[in-house]
């Protein structure tokens, strides 16, 4: 099969100024693709800014015989999300791939964690790829051609201590991402979202040492540009680090039907074995495969 080439395709890619989104944008360019190379240039905890990131990875880009840009506006700021659109369609008329990546991280037990806390991360992770997407959504419609991955986290899909607000944000994303790839289908427009493990600056004091070196970003893009690609799937998530490779998915028991009379907790409690069985369980496409199921079994399916 011919290689994956991005030529003549325009890519944005925000939070590219370092770790996995410097990585993303390199690799598009290499492939022939036109990057926006958006980053705030903050700390991980949000606090600062400035585009000079940004910049240095457009360099990169540029000495290496690629074309790029640079945009430092925050993915919060409905303005400077604006801006970051406006330019790459002044600069080149079109928008083909999004790569939401900017993130950043507030840990915290949720003992001890701040509402301001829980607010930013979530307004970074969600809101921060809400507002790009929106921005590039009628211009794909237009086009009858877009890609755009999300990015998720094992936090958002199984949870982790001291991350609460991250991880209410992460799974949040693949609720957009599920829906909106629904919706884009008539037009062309494929939504999936990457699943990172990886060694950046948000994992270094998570991940242990011995594991950071085996877990560089170079082992994740290599998905982020299959999602991307015109034979990409839609609405998967796929997870990558280190080489390795996997979806997930979310699966639903069969259950049981315990009668629309009488109900009760306990019924619910002694039934249990029964309605957590994992035999015969299914993942659904959307949420009205769920509620026939549902019906199905109202009539004795």
């Amino acid at each position: 099969m011919a290689d994956i080439r991005f030529d003549d395709k325009v890519v944005i890619v925000t939070g590219a100024g370092s770790g996995l989104g410097r990585q993303h944008a390199l690799e598009f360019a290499r492939r022939g693709a036109k990057v926006v190379v958006n980053d705030l240039g903050g700390a991980v905890d949000g606090s600062g800014g400035g585009s000079e990131a940004a910049r240095a990875v457009v360099d990169e880009i540029r000495a290496a015989g690629g074309q790029a840009i640079a945009n430092g506006s925050s993915v919060t700021d409905d303005a400077g999300v604006a801006r970051m659109v406006a330019d790459a369609m002044a600069e080149w008329g079109r928008i083909d791939v999004l790569v939401a990546n900017a993130g950043i991280l507030r840990d915290k037990s949720f003992a001890k964690m701040e509402i301001a806390d829980f607010d930013i991360v979530v307004d970074v992770h969600l809101m921060g790829t809400v507002k790009p997407v929106k921005a590039v959504w009628e211009i794909m419609r237009q086009q009858n051609y877009g890609r755009i991955v999300v990015t998720t986290s094992a936090t958002g899909l199984y949870g982790n201590f001291g991350q609460s607000n991250y991880g209410a944000a992460k799974l949040g994303v693949v609720g957009l991402m599920k829906s909106l790839n629904l919706e884009g289908q008539k037009n062309n427009i494929h939504l999936n979202a990457i699943c990172p493990v990886a060694a950046t600056r948000m994992t270094e004091g998570i991940l242990p040492p011995e594991m950071l070196t085996r877990l560089s970003p170079e082992y994740v893009t290599p998905g982020v540009v299959f999602l991307a690609s015109e034979e990409a799937p839609a609405g998967a998530v796929l997870v990558a680090g280190g080489g390795v490779f996997s979806v997930a998915r979310v699966y639903e028991t069969e259950g049981v039907y315990l009668g629309d009379g009488g109900l009760s907790g306990e019924e619910v409690r002694d039934n249990w074995a029964a309605i957590s069985d994992p035999a015969n369980q299914h993942p659904y496409g959307n949420a009205g495969e769920q509620v026939a199921k549902i019906f199905r079994k109202l009539q004795g399916g």
